[in-house]
């Protein structure tokens, strides 16, 4: 089968195709035929190994998991003796959280990974984008900041991948949101559902006067420190970016109770039930897929070295 794999960590030229064999599903595992998946910013990481924190739990000198790719979406081809709920045909969103591989024309899961089957007005390049930043979206403003209708919330970012969820899941949680974004991308930022727009080029929302119920940095371009003054006595900072600076403020801020900082592993938080949730939102037409470009397998490294531009809107997606 066609796979992309990676030599080395490195520049996006490490990623090169290769012929491999085609995986067989054991007794408690399901063979599937991925049709599509995403390159987003934390793909870029784990191909260059920085933070360096990466390197000392995937591999010092190169990556323990040669195929890269987490979210997929796809057909189940063949399923194991002791699989009980999946079957042949159906068509599935999940992630590869523990060993990737989504980079692949075929890839094997325990049923019990976090899957969830597609509704049939979805799309498989839907499905993968929703799965992509929304469900990162989803553990941050649900679980982590416990977001009430009327809050006020604030996302930086609000046109990437996460971020474009993150605006419409805060609205269907009844919040008040202002994205933070270029004026080119200000149209699809408001069609999301925003409420306000900063336009980053022009000001900078941690010097303003109006403060926040939630801060979600969905970049992580902002640390805790200048955005805590636009926060409410008891707010939360959110960032996406793990750094040592964010685990410090987060042991210190905890101590309290005023305002905190807050990072999650949202990857490995993922399961059945947030998936299905997001493909429940996605078929009411709640949740919106935004995809940017499209490329094919061959040409990842190509999508690699767009995502890196920092210029996207939405997600990129690798069809098969």
């Amino acid at each position: 089968m066609r796979a992309m794999v990676q030599i080395s960590y490195g520049s996006a030229e490490v990623i090169v195709p290769q012929e491999i064999a085609k995986p067989s599903p054991g007794i408690k595992e399901i063979l599937i035929r991925i049709h599509a998946a995403k390159v987003g910013p934390s793909d870029i990481s784990f191909r260059k190994g920085d933070p360096l924190m990466i390197k000392f739990i995937y591999g010092w000198s190169r990556p323990k998991y040669a195929i890269g790719g987490v979210e997929f979406a796809g057909e189940v081809e063949a399923v194991g003796q002791e699989v009980k709920h999946f079957k042949a045909g159906d068509r599935l969103v999940g992630m590869s959280v523990k060993n990737f591989g989504a980079y692949a024309e075929y890839m094997c899961l325990t049923e019990e990974s976090p899957l969830s089957v597609i509704p049939d007005a979805i799309t498989f390049e839907e499905a993968v984008g929703v799965c992509d930043g929304g469900a990162t979206a989803l553990t941050f403003l649900r679980d982590k900041a416990k977001l009430r209708k009327g809050q006020k919330v604030l996302i930086n970012g609000a046109s990437g991948a996460v971020g474009i969820y993150a605006v419409q899941l805060a609205k269907y949680y009844g919040a008040e949101v202002t994205g933070v974004c270029s004026a080119g991308n200000e149209d699809l930022v408001r069609k999301a559902g925003a409420d306000f727009i900063i336009d980053y080029t022009q000001e900078d929302f941690t010097k303003a006067d109006k403060a926040y119920d939630v801060v979600f940095d969905a970049v992580g371009k902002r640390s805790f420190s200048v955005c805590r003054r636009v926060l409410v006595p008891k707010g939360i900072y959110l960032t996406t970016a793990l750094k040592l600076s964010i685990v410090l403020q987060m042991m210190w801020t905890s101590l309290y109770k005023g305002k905190r900082a807050v990072f999650a592993t949202a990857g490995l938080m993922q399961n059945k039930a947030n998936l299905a949730f997001l493909m429940k939102l996605t078929r009411k037409g709640t949740l919106n897929a935004v995809i940017d470009r499209r490329y094919p397998l061959e040409l990842l490294p190509d999508a690699h070295k767009y995502v890196e531009t920092e210029r996207k809107q939405g997600n990129v997606i690798i069809k098969f």
